[in-house]
């Protein structure tokens, strides 16, 4: 698992303008950068790869959003409904 913790928006501030993020391996402890189409990929290879960001304690967690098969982007999703929490992390 991975937490979010950083993006880097492109062209605008919405979340399909997210263009990189900054993430923590849970287990491991590593650090690294993704673009938002390396994440995506990851998370639909295998549901075994989940993201997270650390919100009020406990975790949300990142799924893709695909209104447009062309487009896919990432969003948390908190108690039933698609939440606006990785537009709430730092920029880098």
């Amino acid at each position: 698992m991975i937490e979010i913790n950083a993006i880097r928006l492109t062209g605008g501030e919405n979340h399909e303008h997210i263009a990189f993020l900054q993430w923590r391996n849970t287990q491991t402890e590593s650090t690294g950068q993704s673009t938002r189409q390396a994440i995506v990929e990851w998370l639909e290879e295998s549901k075994a790869n989940q993201a997270v960001v650390a919100h009020q304690g406990k975790w949300v967690y990142v799924g893709v959003v695909s209104p447009q098969s062309d487009l896919k982007y990432l969003r948390t999703y908190a108690d039933g409904t698609w939440t606006d929490n990785l537009l709430s992390l730092p920029r880098f």
